[in-house]
């Protein structure tokens, strides 16, 4: 039974949509420092390639300007100050557009694999993350050892990479001592460049074995057990008591507002003793009465009671009260099987309405209301 219990609690389900939105909130989402370290660099030999000759004169220029400083300059402050400003100013517009190509590579990097995100629960201090214990427990862990192969690994690719370059270079290295100065130092910033952009793309081999596995072991973190997804699943859909107390607040929420309709009926038609219901008639806005409210038991007594109080004329007609309330909803029509007995009942209260205003005879109530033989319901026991 144990073993039963154990394996049922074994996280093999993917994770649902719903676990993997509420992980992006907290933060978790993959994510590969070797790919922006990739980006940075590659994009930082490209952008030295582009910019390194307007970068290296205007820099070339600011130390030729700083080295043939007049000699009232030096004894004035002001000028000096105003000498190191402009220096500031002209080198750091010269490094602009490399730092600008390294923050471009810094955002883009991360934004590749798994989105922009920014949650404010991954940045939020934890105590957790200072404890000495489970810090150990990181320092010995598989993961830990994972990534100190993947260190070693980098390591290695990257040295074999600077060594091969060398090599390649090794003949123009060693020619640099018969040119003259001047085209040396540029021939050599040249094998510079090139050795700094192959070395830089020696990391893409790196990312592309990092980012699998990112993908990999979130996936793998994310995992869920059975029981994890019927717990979601009930939270979801919300536990049974919930969901009824739910439904009881609706029900309650109706009633209130079908309550509230009763004022405006012209009949309320009776069982008398359980059922009521409520319908009313405009002959100019209405093609057929409508049923505003009804009920059974207590909710019958109720609306007797507004029926009361608002003076509403109450029918007792129990074949016909059963039949309304078992075929029509609130706010609906009336079927049309009960068209010929509402009408009867609704021109004997209009026409005692008449009387009761002074205007023609008492009306007397129409013995012979039927009801279709298929809208006939049962008394309620």
């Amino acid at each position: 039974m144990a073993e039963n219990d154990d394996s049922a609690q074994e996280k093999t389900e993917e994770a649902t949509p719903r676990r993997q939105e509420k992980a992006r909130e907290e933060g978790q989402i993959p994510r590969s420092r070797d790919l922006t370290t990739s980006a940075v660099l590659i994009l930082g030999a490209v952008g030295l390639w582009i910019f390194g000759g307007r970068m290296a004169e205007t820099l070339m220029n600011v130390l030729r300007f700083n080295f043939t400083v007049e000699r009232e300059v030096i004894f004035d402050p002001q000028k000096m100050f105003a000498q190191l400003g402009s220096s500031f100013f002209d080198a750091l517009w010269s490094l602009i557009p490399l730092f600008s190509i390294l923050l471009v590579a810094a955002i883009v990097g991360p934004i590749i694999l798994g989105g922009f995100l920014f949650s404010g629960k991954s940045i939020a201090p934890k105590l957790s993350r200072i404890d000495p214990l489970a810090g150990l427990k990181r320092m010995f862990s598989l993961k830990s050892l994972v990534e100190l192969g993947k260190s070693i690994g980098k390591v290695v690719v990257v040295v074999a990479v600077a060594y091969f370059t060398l090599r390649m270079f090794e003949p123009e290295l060693l020619g640099l001592s018969r040119e003259s100065l001047e085209n040396g130092v540029q021939h050599s910033l040249r094998i510079s460049l090139w050795a700094t952009l192959l070395i830089s793309c020696s990391t893409i081999l790196i990312a592309a074995i990092d980012v699998p596995f990112q993908i990999w072991e979130h996936a793998k973190n994310l995992k869920m057990s059975r029981q994890d997804i019927k717990d979601e699943m009930k939270d979801s859909e919300g536990k049974p008591e919930v969901k009824g107390r739910i439904r009881q607040l609706q029900r309650e929420m109706a009633n209130r507002r079908m309550m509230a309709s009763v004022p405006k009926a012209d009949v309320i038609i009776t069982n008398p003793t359980h059922y009521a219901v409520a319908l009313k008639y405009d002959p100019e806005t209405m093609a057929t009465p409508i049923l505003l409210a009804k009920g059974v038991d207590e909710t019958a007594m109720k609306i007797r009671e507004i029926a009361r109080e608002y003076k509403i004329e109450q029918v007792r007609t129990p074949v016909l009260a059963r039949a309304i309330y078992h075929t029509t909803d609130i706010d609906s029509e009336i079927p049309q099987g009960l068209y010929l007995a509402v009408a009867q009942v609704l021109a004997y209260v209009f026409q005692l309405r008449n009387f009761r205003k002074g205007r023609g005879e008492r009306p007397d109530f129409p013995g012979n209301i039927k009801v279709p033989k298929d809208m006939i319901f049962p008394e309620k026991s």
